[in-house]
């Protein structure tokens, strides 16, 4: 599959965004250069305040106190609670809990990118300026363009190769706003169905974006949990305060610096995502091995269930590294269990 590419000075390490002849472009291209972004035409969030913000942080911490990652078992069985996605970034992780009862075919089509690589070594490619203010307090956007070779002098940036577009989910399970603090899936402008691999967090309230029509119906899949600090950091960015204009896709592009030079790839906000997985493995005697990638620095509680309705009980209670961590449950009696691993938030 060809993919665009952006040419750079290896001297400098400096980013040149050339955009491709529209004659040579490849389906592959066409589909992402189409703007699979929010629409430039939507009408422009209102001006926010910081007291604004720092209201909706506060009611946000408290619709999330406690939340739920996973369940599983020695076979397939049905989550029961969101997944969590890590964001790893230069400025601080964002952990995000996803909506996979609701929005079901959303949440699994952003797993399988997880799961294929295609975000490592992704960046955050656009943070749009009010036209308004010229600050931005919109959205920052990723899941479009990655970095190959980063590190080395022969870095380059390419678009993310995509399956197929999803259907639209707006209107499947709760109805979920685009409020401050969400994760939602980009498309492209008039095309409803037309998400693929782009998301964007909203910084500000914008339910505009749940409008109905081909250029609405933005799907939330998910919401922060922990990391809103992080967000806060792409609010009040200008054009040379944090934001460059490469042209083309890169038109919005948030930086580490602020001035008029060339970003190098140096100045880019990566991101890396990954999600909490766990495992069960059996162990000599019937016993079973769990395993997961804990989240630091807050306790993580394994507990299982025989029978459903569960009854949940607690296996272990443990601070969580950051690393995978290992538990072994010893009992060989039960001819089936279910796990999960909570959380405390």
């Amino acid at each position: 599959m060809r993919q665009a590419r952006w040419n750079t000075s290896l001297s400098a390490r400096r980013i040149e965004f050339n955009e491709p002849d529209p004659a040579n472009r490849s389906p592959a291209f066409l589909l992402n250069a189409g703007r699979q972004f929010l629409s430039a035409s939507s009408p422009p969030p209102s001006p926010s305040s910081a007291v604004g913000h720092i209201v909706r942080q506060a009611s946000f911490a408290r619709m999330t106190s406690v939340r739920l990652f996973l369940l599983l078992a020695l076979f397939s069985v049905p989550a029961l609670a969101g997944t969590l996605a890590h964001f790893r970034t230069i400025l601080g992780d964002i952990e995000v809990e996803l909506y996979d009862q609701d929005k079901p075919v959303t949440v699994q089509n952003f797993i399988r990118y997880v799961q294929s690589g295609a975000y490592r070594d992704s960046i955050l490619h656009r943070c749009p300026v009010n036209p308004l203010t010229g600050l931005s307090d919109f959205v920052v956007q990723g899941g479009g363009i990655f970095a190959t070779n980063r590190g080395t002098t022969n870095a380059i940036l390419r678009l993310i190769p995509t399956f197929a577009d999803i259907t639209n989910e707006f209107g499947v399970g709760r109805r979920l706003s685009n409020v401050y603090g969400t994760i939602a899936m980009a498309k492209r402008q008039g095309e409803t169905n037309s998400a693929n691999s782009q998301w964007f967090f909203n910084l500000n309230d914008n339910s505009f974006l749940d409008a109905p029509g081909t250029n609405g119906l933005f799907v939330v899949f998910g919401h922060v949990v922990r990391g809103t600090n992080v967000l806060n950091q792409f609010i009040s960015r200008s054009y040379n305060h944090g934001i460059q204009n490469l042209g083309g896709l890169l038109s919005e592009l948030p930086v580490n610096y602020s001035g008029s030079s060339l970003p190098t790839f140096d100045d880019l906000f990566y991101v890396d995502v990954s999600l909490l997985n766990a495992q069960v493995w059996p162990g000599e005697n019937g016993a079973r091995e769990i395993s997961w990638n804990s989240v630091s620095n807050l306790l993580n509680h394994v507990e299982f269930t025989t029978n459903f309705p569960p009854s949940w009980q607690t296996l272990v209670s443990t601070n969580g590294t950051g690393d995978t961590l290992n538990f072994l449950d010893p009992d060989s009696g039960s001819s089936q269990r279910f796990y999960r691993v909570r959380v405390d938030y």
